[in-house]
């Protein structure tokens, strides 16, 4: 099994009492004691070690699946609706976007969830026995990780939230609202304290651990986050910078030399530019999804992006679906700006053909009627025959008609049929309907920490200095022999060309929502680029509504005024 590093679901009563808003029930009176674990079982060194893995599983209510991925790719620049899935709202900013959407409560309490179980390995380890101090300190750099990585999300996505650093022993309905620069201040707290006694290596010696670098990295992108923030100080780009150098100088990471191996499946996912990734594995029961998220059917278990991208391959003439090209949920399809924009380089930059799929080879031959492709009444394919191209231009009728397939032009993409992102398929899944992917999700990688500094120098006005780190990523992403002409010059060096580089690298890693709001250009650029979202977005859509279990299961002020305020606008 790839992912070395088991992270299995734990729960012990004292970890799973949450305070009210993470309560994964209703009624807060029905408490479920779902394990027969004592209270005390985390002082034993089996205990301990389970806790810290149970720490990470929190990971895995945001990425890679379809609550985390809505909540950082639909309503952006990039990305337009499919025909199939719910949660459009958060593509159209209408009122299907509001305080009782089930996947924002599942992300929140699973999050929290997280954070409970971070605060208890904390506040429990110096009272856990038969552990070494050299090996407790490194558990608790990584729950102090994983708590600021938690934090990190909720921040950015809900603006100040409830702060909890010790455990929540059981219930409460006492719960207030932090500001973003106490989130902030914590947050970097619990990272800048955990680097001395993380593994100083690229990757664990148990891999899946938090590190480090992954340590670092992190710091990078919250200084360059926090810059933009109402948190910001006059050196939190210079500091994002250091950071990011640290991760690129100091532990042998490097650039794969093909942009598409970084994203090989199996072995391929361990590799030299990974800096941290959420474990997945082929085990259903390690996959399992938790309570909140699968009853919203929000997560099934496993990775599950493969199923987001996909266009309505499988009613098309000579084909059928089958497990190389996926289940198609058709949640998201790319802009038009994404594509002739962002993507218009295909001379010199290998991304465009190494992120999408263009082909599709005939898995159910015979004779079909054409349906999209006009240019041809009839099609016939033999078992491998090319069944679909899409050349990404506009092809004439007259050469369309030549060809023995059917040609979707950019003219006729819609809902159903459009260049779907290829990055995240998982062919390794053991039949053609079964939903749990079993890819690790690489959330830090080598190529983002050159985007984040070239992002830093630029805001400092280092110009010459980004530009050298952009066009590291550049010149990885040539086709060969085209390396010097996807090198940019510093008067092409600017936060425009830097978007658009994000977007070519990073297209549908769960960042471009977060990345929008950090730039202060989200409404600006859904209103320019995203017709679905233009009419509704607001600065509102800057922060998302509190779950309104939340704020219902907090204690009213003295005057009956809600005890948690929810975000303006909602």
């Amino acid at each position: 099994m790839k992912s070395l590093f088991s992270i299995k679901s734990f729960r012990i009563l004292g970890l799973a009492a949450l305070l009210l808003g993470g309560q994964s029930c209703k009624d807060v009176l029905d408490e479920k004691v779902i394990a027969s674990i004592g209270n005390d079982y985390i002082n034993t060194p089996k205990g301990f070690e389970d806790a810290v893995r149970a720490s990470y599983a929190a990971l895995r209510s945001f990425y890679a699946t379809q609550q985390g991925l809505t909540m950082t790719e639909f309503g952006t620049d990039l990305y337009a609706t499919g025909s199939d899935g719910s949660y459009k709202g958060f593509h159209f900013y209408d009122t299907q976007l509001n305080s009782f959407v089930d996947i924002l409560q599942g992300v929140w309490e699973e999050l929290y969830r997280g954070i409970n179980t971070c605060n208890a390995v904390i506040d429990r380890a110096p009272t856990a026995t038969g552990i070494s101090d050299a090996l407790k300190k490194q558990r608790v750099a990584e729950v102090k990780f994983l708590r600021a990585h938690y934090y990190f999300i909720l921040v950015q996505q809900w603006g100040g939230v409830d702060l909890r650093l010790t455990e929540t022993l059981g219930p409460t309905k006492k719960t207030s609202r932090a500001t973003e620069a106490d989130i902030y201040k914590a947050i970097l707290a619990d990272l800048e304290s955990a680097l001395p006694d993380l593994e100083n290596k690229a990757k664990s010696s148990d891999y899946g651990r938090a590190t480090k670098a992954a340590a670092e990295h992190l710091l990078a992108k919250v200084y360059l986050t926090k810059a933009t923030s109402s948190a910001k100080a006059t050196d939190d780009y210079a500091k994002a910078a250091t950071y990011a150098q640290n991760v690129i100088a100091n532990y042998g990471f490097k650039l794969l030399p093909d942009f598409a191996s970084v994203f090989a499946q199996g072995a391929g996912e361990i590799n030299d530019e990974v800096v941290f990734s959420v474990q997945y594995t082929s085990d259903p029961l390690t996959n399992a999804a938790s309570p909140p998220l699968a009853s919203s059917g929000g997560n099934t278990g496993g990775n599950n992006l493969h199923l987001f991208f996909g266009m309505q391959y499988d009613t098309q003439a000579g084909m059928t679906r089958d497990i190389f090209y996926g289940r198609p949920f058709r949640r998201l399809r790319p802009t038009t700006y994404a594509l002739e924009t962002v993507f218009a380089d295909r001379v010199n930059d290998s991304r465009y053909k190494k992120s999408f799929r263009d082909t599709w080879l005939s898995n159910n031959p015979g004779t079909y009627s054409t349906a999209f492709d006009k240019s041809k009444a009839t099609v016939t394919f033999k078992s491998g025959d090319t069944a679909i191209f899409i050349p990404g231009y506009e092809m004439p009728l007259a050469e369309r008609a030549k060809k023995p397939y059917q040609v979707l032009v950019p003219s006729a993409y819609s809902e159903t049929l459009f260049l779907p992102l290829s990055k995240f398929f998982d062919p390794l899944r053991p039949d053609r309907t079964y939903e749990p992917g079993s890819r690790d999700y690489l959330a830090f990688r080598l190529a983002e920490t050159y985007l984040i500094l070239a992002e830093a120098q630029l805001k400092q006005g280092k110009t010459a200095e980004a530009t050298t780190a952009i066009n590291v990523v550049r010149r990885r992403a040539a086709w060969p022999g085209k390396e010097a002409a996807m090198e940019i010059t510093a008067a092409n060096m600017t936060m425009d060309f830097l978007m658009e580089e994000r977007g070519r690298e990073l297209m549908g890693e769960q960042m471009r929502w977060m990345d929008l709001k950090r730039w202060g250009n989200l409404v600006e650029r859904v209103k320019k680029y995203n017709p679905q979202g233009a009419v509704n977005v607001k600065e509102t859509h800057n922060l998302r509504p509190i779950p309104q279990t939340q704020i219902d299961r907090t204690e009213k002020g003295a005057d009956g005024s809600p005890g948690f305020a929810q975000n303006p606008g909602y």
